[in-house]
């Protein structure tokens, strides 16, 4: 390992995630699997899209995180009235004290490390659209200037199943730039007593601040250093090939139901997921395991089900199942 990969440990990696881990679980009940696999893109430095019906404890999830990771923070709440220049920032005329006029930029609420963007699909598709260059490049483009967001910078994502009414689906561009869509899940019987117990009690909890930006940039730089052999780069491979219908050992419910796969982008975030998921399971390399730990994350939002699978109510997750259990592990 470099000099710079060296600065953290893996038991600086694992204390780190338990703190940040424990300064959640304060706040948010239940959710365990939902918050881990947000830190594995969180430490990878890639996007999420968490998906539910309202009411679930979205937003409140990555506020909390960002008091955890005391990270700058920005909201902004997506409606159908919003433009791309309230997200990005716009150049405003303006006069000096000589009376002459020049144009000076006035940043948007990306200039941040930690972007919610709250029911993302209520927006109009031109505004999303408008977050392509942000998340693929983490720089934007207003009047011929090109402005650099500082690192760490993400972008975690709610949105409404799009059955609700007022939503527009999200661009499969734009979907693409998200390295994982994560369910998030309604609470069972014990954990909304639970909730009820904190939320309506005089006492409301708070995270506090278990880490900063510099020291995930550092667990990411880890993580990126993790080996893979060449057998789970293979198998990785074939997973992603085997989402596309054309291909001949493709699951019957691929060929069935898929009309378009996902792309190489899909490889990549189940290649550094598993990565970091090998650092939460104390080891040094990445296993078969550690791909399955993530692949419906990397992958659901990244398959586009052709006619017949949105006519028959063809769940995604099902597809990547049967994709996971055909792929064999050589």
């Amino acid at each position: 390992m470099d000099n710079q990969a060296s600065s953290i440990t893996l038991e600086q990696f694992q204390q780190t995630v338990q703190a940040i881990e424990g300064e959640i679980g304060k706040v948010i009940v239940g959710q365990e699997e939902l918050v881990r696999n947000v830190l594995i893109a969180i430490i990878t430095g890639g996007h999420v899209l968490l998906e539910g019906v309202p009411g679930l404890g979205k937003t409140l999830l990555i506020r909390t995180l960002s008091q955890a990771l005391e990270l700058q923070f920005n909201r902004v709440q997506f409606t159908p009235d919003l433009m791309p220049a309230d997200i990005i920032g716009t150049e405003l005329l303006q006069v000096d004290d000589s009376g002459k006029r020049h144009f000076k930029f006035r940043p948007g609420p990306v200039f941040v490390n930690l972007l919610l963007a709250d029911e993302v699909n209520r927006a109009t598709p031109k505004t999303q659209s408008a977050m392509l260059q942000v998340m693929q490049e983490k720089m934007i483009t207003v009047a011929g200037h090109t402005y650099t967001l500082k690192p760490p910078f993400f972008v975690l994502a709610t949105q409404n199943p799009l059955e609700m009414e007022g939503t527009y689906p999200l661009p499969e561009a734009q979907l693409d730039r998200f390295m994982f869509k994560l369910d998030v899940r309604f609470p069972n019987l014990t954990e909304l007593v639970e909730i009820l117990e904190r939320t309506t009690s005089e006492n409301q909890p708070e995270a506090q601040t278990a880490t900063d930006g510099e020291m995930l940039i550092n667990m990411g730089q880890l993580a990126r250093q993790i080996p893979v052999a060449s057998h789970i780069k293979s198998y990785v491979a074939k997973i992603l090939l085997a989402t596309h219908p054309s291909q001949l050992d493709s699951p019957d419910m691929v060929k069935r139901y898929v009309r378009f796969g996902a792309s190489p982008r899909g490889a990549q975030a189940m290649i550094l997921g598993a990565k970091v998921n090998a650092l939460f399971n104390n080891r040094y390399n990445v296993a078969f395991s550690d791909v399955q730990a993530v692949i419906h994350a990397a992958l659901r939002h990244r398959l586009i089900l052709n006619f017949e699978g949105e006519a028959g109510g063809i769940k995604i997750d099902d597809i990547v199942t049967s994709i996971a259990e055909t792929v064999k592990r050589e």
